[in-house]
């Protein structure tokens, strides 16, 4: 079932409120282009949202610039949840639209310290198409690559 996604326009959604300041936050990093921020539903100490700070709903709203400065943040972050919490391991979540998981309407990246039985669980159901199938997908793929500017 798809989760509810903010509808709230560009700058009045609440990352685009907690980057200017409007509401509480406890603030990790942040640069001229991203923010991260403790997320406010834990689900393992450390657990971390990085985010643009330009409104952008989805992955492919981003620029290329942002997109890579978040992923740089979340090295970052992820480098001091390792140091200050010591997980056995890391998720990185990255979700766009209600079906795909996304809540909240901003670009953000989700940085996941994991424990052994923490509850997180990510399953869904393998599919093997076989060579032939999986060449004729990476065609269309490449080919919509190439058509790009």
């Amino acid at each position: 079932m798809p989760m509810f996604v903010d509808p709230s326009p560009p700058g009045q959604c609440i990352f685009c409120r907690l980057v200017a300041g409007e509401i509480p936050a406890a603030i990790v990093a942040q640069d001229e282009l991203t923010i991260a921020f403790m997320d406010i539903g834990q689900v393992t100490p450390g657990h971390v949202l990085v985010a643009t700070r330009r409104h952008a709903a989805t992955l492919l709203d981003v620029t290329p610039q942002e997109a890579a400065a978040v992923l740089q943040t979340a090295q970052r972050v992820a480098q001091a949840v390792q140091a200050a919490f010591d997980p056995p391991g890391l998720t990185l979540l990255q979700a766009n639209g209600a079906v795909g998981g996304q809540t909240v309407g901003h670009f953000h990246l989700h940085v996941v310290p994991r424990h052994a039985d923490d509850g997180i669980h990510f399953t869904w159901p393998r599919q093997e198409p076989g060579a032939q199938v999986l060449q004729g997908y990476a065609e269309r793929l490449r080919a919509q690559l190439c058509a790009q500017p």
